[in-house]
């Protein structure tokens, strides 16, 4: 591992960069990301997030730069197989299994081990999917999707969870749910790498936020922190400083 790489980080990058003919998505993203922390990834449609997050769990190759991820290099796929878990926007499921099926297939193939059913068992009477886990997934709410999505994620036990959108279609009872699982992680070593438009849950999870905009990391810091760097004597919100800071690449306020 390169020197400027730390044992601290869960997750790190230097220079990172994605290159398209016609665009550039991501432009030398610089990133630190402790263990066992949350990290609110913001950012408007098109500034480079789900781009980012999949050069980190390995589906993308970056065009020039470098990361880790739990040790890993983010050119290893291999490796990054089994530290990381991430929950797309679109998750894959198949619908022809039913919730059950789907939850074992995952399970061998990420090669959970003998505590794979209780660990299923577990998980799917959390977030209230046991009496349908016997049902095909093509008869699945919006919301049942979106769960049975996360508890695959987490299944196999990774080093850092990446969430794209992850309370998209749940209701307040299961969006509630999950944002306590995303704390359970966290308490138990995990490390989340959260992207959402839904900003109080950011502002009530994260440690540190992360904005980009155009591919670059526009502002970063606490939750607290960036509001506080918002020349306002009123009381500001997360959402005022994403707007502040989207608009032309700053605000009133960089990194």
């Amino acid at each position: 591992m390169p020197s400027t790489f730390t044992d601290s980080d869960a997750v790190e990058t230097r220079a990172l960069t994605k290159r398209y003919p016609s665009s550039t998505a991501v432009r030398e993203l610089d990133l630190s990301v402790p263990e066992g922390s949350v990290y609110g990834f913001l950012g408007p449609n098109g500034a480079g997030k789900t781009t980012t997050m999949r050069m980190l769990t390995g589906l993308l190759d970056p065009t020039s730069g470098e990361g880790h991820v739990a040790g890993a290099s983010i050119r290893d796929r291999r490796a990054l197989a089994g530290v990381v878990g991430y929950l797309p926007e679109t998750p894959p499921l198949y619908d022809e299994l039913t919730g059950r099926e789907q939850l074992d297939y995952v399970a061998d193939l990420r090669d959970v081990g003998p505590d794979a059913d209780a660990r299923i068992d577990s998980l799917v009477e959390r977030f209230d999917l046991a009496g349908d886990a016997g049902k095909r997934i093509e008869a699945y709410s919006k919301g049942m999707r979106q769960k049975t999505a996360f508890v695959q994620t987490v299944l196999h036990d990774p080093d850092v969870v990446f969430l794209d959108e992850p309370t998209s279609g749940l209701d307040p009872r299961a969006a509630r749910t999950l944002r306590e699982e995303i704390r359970n992680l966290t308490d138990d070593g995990t490390t989340v790498f959260l992207s959402t438009h839904v900003l109080p849950v950011v502002e009530e999870l994260a440690d540190v936020v992360g904005v980009l905009s155009d591919g670059r990391l526009v502002a970063e810091g606490t939750p607290n922190g960036l509001k506080n760097r918002v020349e306002s004597d009123s009381d500001e919100t997360l959402e005022d400083v994403f707007l502040d800071v989207t608009s032309g690449h700053g605000g009133r306020f960089g990194r």
